[in-house]
């Protein structure tokens, strides 16, 4: 007779944990020896001394963290009314807007920024819109235009989930349609814009191909500035560039750490009505 294999989950779990280890763990632990020695192999702090001294690095990061907070911005104020419609219309529609809203999310990043530019070349040419006097403005809109699926998608997630007699009896105590939108829907639809927060908000430091197709090389961000600094080939550039990486993630965990505190401090059955 066969025996049928079985696994434990701790079976099961080790090549997942070889995979962190081999491709998370052990890249990171790197990262942190080269951002804290110099050529020579001697601790030091001068590779982080060296970034903060330099005015351009600190524009780079201030840069970096404006287009990140503006691109989260701008993707919540047109993806939540979106979200918000689409989960809202019948079963037969909203299958097939939210497709248009998510098919991007299927096209090749770089493909959907070349179109953009070609978008923008084509307003250029009209003079409804001039690439060469803003390549910030050219690389907020390309920002904007390739995370907002990820923005709406989870949200709208959220939102076709809530349940709808939470809604009806908010109605029936006397609210009327913004305070229920106030005092339920959108403390219920938080984590949707956490989560949306956070599909935005961390990629956008670091995607400096939409920066370098639309700004034309013009706006650095700090992604770019990381892979300028792995690519020089110097005999400090390696600890240079892990030390901006380091920065990098430091900022990574405190805005995951603030939006899952911020997450876990809203309410879930939603606020008050008065």
């Amino acid at each position: 007779m066969r025996t049928a294999l079985r696994f434990s989950r701790k079976q099961l779990g080790i090549p997942y944990a070889l995979f962190c280890a081999l491709f998370v763990v052990f890249p990171l632990v790197l990262i942190v020896i080269y951002a804290f020695t110099d050529a020579a192999g001697h601790f030091t702090f001068a590779n982080f001394l060296d970034f903060f001294s330099r005015s351009a690095n600190i524009h780079v990061l201030f840069t970096s963290l404006g287009l990140a907070v503006l691109t989260t911005a701008i993707c919540l104020i047109i993806a939540y009314p979106v979200a918000y419609i689409l989960a809202r219309s019948s079963m037969n529609k909203n299958g097939v807007y939210l497709l248009l809203f998510i098919l991007p999310m299927w096209i090749n990043f770089v493909l959907r920024t070349a179109a953009m530019k070609e978008l923008l070349f084509i307003l250029d040419g009209l003079g409804l819109y001039s690439v060469a006097d803003d390549y910030f403005l050219s690389t907020l809109i390309g920002m904007v235009y390739d995370y907002l699926p990820f923005t709406v998608l989870p949200i709208y997630t959220v939102l076709i989930k809530l349940d709808k007699n939470l809604i009806e009896a908010s109605e029936d105590l006397g609210a009327n349609k913004v305070q229920t939108f106030i005092k339920t829907t959108l403390p219920l639809s938080l984590p949707g814009i956490v989560s949306a927060i956070t599909m935005v908000f961390l990629p956008t430091t670091t995607s400096y191909v939409i920066s370098d197709t639309l700004g034309n090389s013009k706006v650095t961000i700090i992604g770019k500035l990381i892979e300028n600094q792995f690519n020089i080939g110097t005999a400090d550039s390696w600890h240079t560039g892990s030390a901006i990486s380091l920065i990098l993630l430091v900022f990574i965990f405190l805005t995951m750490f603030f939006t899952g505190k911020f997450q876990e401090n809203s309410s879930p059955r939603g606020g008050g009505l008065w």
